[in-house]
């Protein structure tokens, strides 16, 4: 098991991963989900090579988490492994299961109401009915399989379900990035009912919890059992 912390002080920002700095500079996420960099399922690449590909200024980049670098304290060490499966459990699987079912309901009634409406969300619910029910069935098997043999850390299993894991999670990614398209990255239009309103800023809500819910278990805890 690998539980080595992968954060380097003297590395560049540039030459470090997004999901090395989202985990070491506490602050660094908002700044990634403000310029729609992913660190969780694109962690890998490195803050370089996600800038060029959108086009940003790596200068500006580095000098603005330098700034949250120096105004944040330091992160603390990583939790047990059964408190941080408890969190992902009670903070993320919970969570999204007890406000899946009113987004549905939300999308719903807007596309049924607003079906004439120029900036009406077509195919939300649909949407959010698919990323529910992918994502009840993956967070079974996290639960079921992956989550008890790592509290008994039963032997060197790991690679395969997490593998799998991983993919899934790539997939919930590309949820996301549909689910901002239909909805124009929530911008609501003026004349928005309260409903709509409603919608929008719970699916807003869905949208960041999923991301730090896939950081959380593909930089903090995948790591501590791959080689």
């Amino acid at each position: 098991m690998n539980t080595k912390s992968t954060y380097c002080s003297d590395v560049p920002f540039a030459n470090r991963s997004l999901g090395t700095i989202a985990v070491s500079v506490p602050g660094s996420t908002a700044l990634f989900r403000n310029y729609k960099l992913d660190f969780c399922c694109g962690g890998n690449s490195t803050l370089s090579e996600a800038a060029t590909a959108k086009g940003l200024s790596i200068a500006v980049l580095e000098a603005e988490l330098e700034a949250i670098a120096a105004a944040s304290t330091s992160r603390p060490q990583p939790r047990a492994t059964n408190e941080l499966i408890d969190l992902i459990e009670s903070r993320y699987h919970a969570v999204h299961r007890r406000e899946l079912p009113e987004l549905v309901r939300l999308a719903r009634r807007v596309e049924a109401v607003h079906k004439n409406h120029v900036a009406a969300p077509t195919g939300l619910a649909a949407l959010l009915e698919q990323i529910s029910e992918e994502l009840e069935f993956h967070m079974q098997k996290e639960e079921q399989i992956l989550f008890p043999a790592m509290r008994q850390e039963s032997g060197e299993i790991f690679a395969g379900p997490v593998a799998i894991m991983l993919a899934e999670h790539d997939t919930h990614g590309a949820y996301l990035r549909e689910l901002e398209a239909i909805t124009g990255d929530f911008e609501l239009p003026d004349d928005a009912c309260n409903t709509w309103r409603a919608l929008y800023t719970g699916a807003r809500k869905f949208g960041d919890d999923l991301v730090e819910h896939i950081h959380t278990e593909n930089n903090l805890l995948f790591p501590r059992f791959l080689s």
